[in-house]
């Protein structure tokens, strides 16, 4: 079954989906081990592991769509991915959809900040026209070549024009050919909780931490009418941290004799990464077989 259609199966069944964010093939399969059933490209974590520069409209298609075949290639659970503000005008919108869907991602989100855009819990955004957005949506809808690619509109509407006007644009949105729509940034339980009765489309809420939004549990968000949370940060954030310790204790004390009880063991890490299926692979094709 295609990654595409995973993720329609699983809009369909009851319950959340829950995607934590992955930026390479191995955090995908980290997701995947942990035993999720979907994960998602963050195009911050990307930008920031694979050029080590912030999430404001640096990154390439091109860039995107490498680490994306990369991740869609290393796991067998349905991958959504960030194609940011479509990459320029609908017909550069139309190119990307094509791209992205070759790679064997599962769908993508667009967004409707101006080219010049900004991590979605940052200040200083600004927005494209509805009608913009609409033109957007449409090219990529009439781009998609297979029919269940899962095509997520987001809206950063909520700091910028307040609550209504997010809620409009989603409806617009989901009239345009939207299958989910992404509702970044909202501040309160009661902005999420005003999302389901207003909107025609499954909605999508990430938590990233240290941003605006409450930070609730997937059930909490489950009862309040969401049916996807992402992580995007989280195991970045993780990395980082960890990265950071180790290197302290190389510095501080030339060994990590310290934070080997901390460190993953060899042997797991070569099971997440197929060590054991391509050794089998490998005895299956030696000349003696």
């Amino acid at each position: 079954m295609r990654a595409s259609s995973k993720l329609r199966r699983l809009l369909t069944e009851p319950g959340i989906i829950v995607a934590p964010g992955c930026y390479d093939a191995l955090t995908a399969r980290l997701i995947q081990h942990a035993g999720f059933k979907c994960a998602y490209m963050s195009g911050g974590s990307t930008s920031a592991t694979y050029l080590g520069m912030p999430d404001i409209g640096l990154i390439t298609m091109t860039e995107m769509t490498t680490v994306g075949r990369n991740i869609a290639l290393a796991v067998d659970i349905p991958v959504f991915g960030d194609m940011d503000t479509g990459f320029g005008a609908p017909i550069n919108v139309r190119r990307a959809v094509r791209e992205f869907e070759s790679t064997g991602l599962a769908g993508v989100h667009i967004e409707d900040q101006i080219t010049e855009k900004h991590c979605g819990h940052m200040a200083g955004k600004a927005l494209v026209s509805v009608d913009e957005m609409v033109q957007k949506i449409r090219a990529a809808v009439e781009a998609r070549q297979d029919p269940d690619f899962v095509l997520i509109a987001r809206t950063d509407a909520i700091p910028v024009e307040g609550l209504e006007s997010a809620l409009e644009r989603g409806r617009r949105y989901a009239q345009a050919g939207a299958d989910v729509l992404y509702m970044e940034a909202p501040t309160s339980v009661d902005e999420i909780r005003a999302m389901p009765p207003a909107l025609p489309a499954p909605i999508l809420i990430g938590q990233p931490e240290n941003g605006v939004t409450p930070f609730l549990t997937p059930r909490e968000l489950e009862a309040l009418g969401v049916k996807i949370v992402t992580y995007p940060r989280s195991i970045r954030l993780m990395m980082v941290r960890g990265a950071l310790d180790a290197l302290h204790e190389i510095q501080e004390h030339g060994t990590t004799r310290r934070l080997a009880g901390r460190m993953v063991h060899d042997e797991e890490l070569q099971l997440i990464i197929g060590t054991p299926e391509a050794s089998e692979l490998n005895a299956r094709y030696s000349p003696q077989h």
